[in-house]
Formats: C-alpha cells, sequence, structure tokens
C-alpha cells in the first residue's frame, strides 16, 4: 500500500495528462485536484484506471511534492513538482521511452511522455503556465485555497 510522503502538496499549477493511443487523442484528465493519483487497473481503488493486462493493479503513482530550487537571483524557493514512482510493477513505468527505477521518485517535466507496461496509450504531460516554469509554491498565505480533491473520470 502507497504512503504519501510528508512533502506531498496539492500544485497551484493546473497540470494536466493528455492520453493518445496511436495517435487518437483521448479525453484530458485534469490532475492539479489532489496530491496524489494512484494508477493501475484496480478501477476500485484507482484515480487514473488503465485496463491493459500488463498493468498492475496498482502500477504506479503520480505525486506532487514540495521541493527546494535556487532562483534566477540565486535565493532558494520552493515549488511543487510532479514525480513518477513505480510501485514494482511486473511491467515497468516508462518516461520518455526508459523505464525508471522501481519504489523511486522521478521528476516529471512538461511535455515527457509516460506509458505502463506493454499499454500502447501514451500520456504526455502538460500544464497551462508553461512559461512560468519558475513559479514559486510555497504556500503563500494569500493565494486561495485549491479545490478539494476529486477523483478522476475516463471516459
Amino acid at each position: 500500500m502507497y504512503s504519501e510522503p510528508p512533502e506531498a502538496k496539492i500544485p497551484k499549477t493546473r497540470w494536466r495528462l493528455y492520453p493518445f493511443k496511436e495517435n487518437e487523442s483521448l479525453s484530458t484528465l485534469y490532475i492539479h485536484r489532489q496530491s496524489a493519483y494512484l494508477i493501475g487497473r484496480d478501477r476500485r481503488i484507482v484515480d487514473i484506471p488503465i485496463d491493459h493486462p500488463s498493468c498492475s493493479k496498482q502500477h504506479s503513482v503520480l505525486q506532487y511534492r514540495l521541493v527546494q530550487y535556487e532562483k534566477k537571483d540565486g535565493s532558494v524557493g520552493r515549488r511543487v513538482r510532479p514525480y513518477i514512482i513505480d510501485l514494482n510493477s511486473i511491467n515497468g513505468t516508462f518516461v520518455n521511452n526508459q523505464r525508471i527505477e522501481s519504489a523511486r521518485y522521478v521528476e516529471l517535466k512538461e511535455k515527457d511522455v509516460l506509458k505502463f507496461g506493454f499499454s500502447s496509450r501514451e500520456y504526455v504531460v502538460l500544464h497551462e503556465n508553461s512559461k512560468e516554469e519558475e513559479q514559486d509554491d510555497s504556500g503563500n498565505e494569500s493565494a486561495p485555497p485549491p479545490p478539494p480533491p476529486a477523483t478522476v473520470a475516463m471516459e
């Protein structure tokens, strides 16, 4: 069973997954409403279902983490970044066609492509503020509260 890390945080940036199956665009997945999304075949508990038989019931997790970074002026800021972690699946999780190591967080960048097991579906990682990459997400108190958590629906 997966447990979120202490630095888990809901992002301010509105991240999205754009799924494709053999060049056909599928329904966009909005992945900014909660701090983690469980990905796998077990539709009773996952947030993002993947029905391919090569995928595990609990295959991987897309996890947002509050991390430090160095700003252009040399000072240290904090921002929420998306990471993917493979939950020791048999057939692996892939970022840009490279299998990632199990049980280790891998930071995701805009335009990264995710694949799970031997599924032909590809998920492109994008967000609405692509030109504001240096945005600081340190938890400014004046910011409006994030929307309530919701489960991603696949159509």
